[in-house]
């Protein structure tokens, strides 16, 4: 198989993939064409159908395609021009070559979780993550799978299990250094932050936003489950109830980053920089996986996620 991250500017490809998005447009002339997302397991491609002839079949969204076409380069990206495509028949591909997966041990990450809860010496604390992570069987066993977002950062399978736990663990060595932070409501609300993302974004191969994702978001979404979790443990303290919910409405650091609140305590500052820094590391990890816009040159070319022209660093 011709997977997406092995495709350079000029090559031919023949191959199936999963149409995540299908568009009908039309150009400033008037003319019909398909706009297509095609996904694998190392990423996603831009695609278009310019000439519909009767060598483009019919599909979907969400189908899997058998495409013939050319990579070509457009605004610094790949882009697959398709000249002939079919529904790919049963036995042509495997479901699990489309499905990005996080590359660290699933069941080690678990581990590093629920010692971090095991640490944890605040009993309502504890109680909670108990509740979310270990009593709550159904909704551990989406988050483990789950992605951390659509697209940017850790939107694979298995991305909001390992995003959570870097965090936390950042939250932690913050711990060790600014003994003023509350270690049991920062490294626990770390693990929660982003528990509204279950429900925010469906399951593979979609991973998209659902309707609740759009309408409400995942940081509301978050603190409201927690706050339905708390009510369930007898006599949760109303102020820290309030601190965890803080912690979780203002982790985006700032109201035009989506946060309903920007952050009021210590613990919040500490969250929003440790969601921040991983988000902005792996994305750059990822974008570092593309190929360059000028192939003789080390740079890749304007990122939008950090405003600028990025490279790998020397030597690595």
């Amino acid at each position: 198989m011709k997977y997406i991250n092995e495709m350079r500017e000029g090559e031919m490809v023949s191959d199936v993939y999963l149409c995540k998005q299908k568009q009908i447009l039309k150009t400033k002339a008037g003319k019909t064409y398909y706009a297509c997302l095609l996904q694998d397991k190392t990423g996603t491609v831009d695609a278009k159908i310019w000439d519909l002839n009767n060598g483009i079949g019919h599909f979907e969204s969400m189908d899997y395609i058998r495409v013939d076409g050319q990579i070509t380069v457009f605004q610094g990206a790949n882009q697959l021009n398709i000249r002939r495509v079919r529904k790919a028949d049963e036995g042509e591909y495997y479901p699990e070559d489309y499905m990005p997966c996080t590359d660290k041990d699933v069941k080690l990450l678990w581990k590093d979780l629920t010692e971090m809860i095991k640490k944890t010496e605040n009993p309502y604390m504890r109680q909670l993550a108990e509740k979310v992570f270990f009593e709550d069987k159904a909704f551990a066993k989406e988050f483990v799978k789950h992605s951390a977002a659509k697209s940017v950062h850790h939107g694979f399978m298995g991305g909001l299990l390992e995003h959570s736990v870097a965090v936390a663990k950042m939250c932690e060595f913050y711990c060790t250094q600014y003994p003023e932070l509350n270690r049991d409501l920062l490294v626990m609300c770390a693990l929660f932050h982003d528990i509204g993302k279950v429900e925010e974004l469906s399951e593979f191969p979609q991973n998209d936003y659902t309707d609740e994702g759009q309408l409400v978001g995942h940081i509301v979404m978050g603190a409201i489950k927690l706050d339905r979790y708390m009510r369930e443990i007898p006599g949760f303290p109303v102020k820290l109830g309030n601190e965890v919910k803080h912690l979780i409405l203002a982790h985006h650091g700032e109201l035009e980053f989506g946060s309903p609140k920007k952050p009021a305590l210590i613990e919040a500052i500490a969250l929003s920089m440790a969601d921040n820094t991983d988000a902005k590391i792996q994305a750059f990890k990822e974008s570092l996986k593309q190929d360059p816009k000028n192939p003789d040159s080390e740079w890749l070319g304007y990122q939008r996620v950090f405003e600028s022209n990025i490279r790998a660093t020397s030597g690595k």
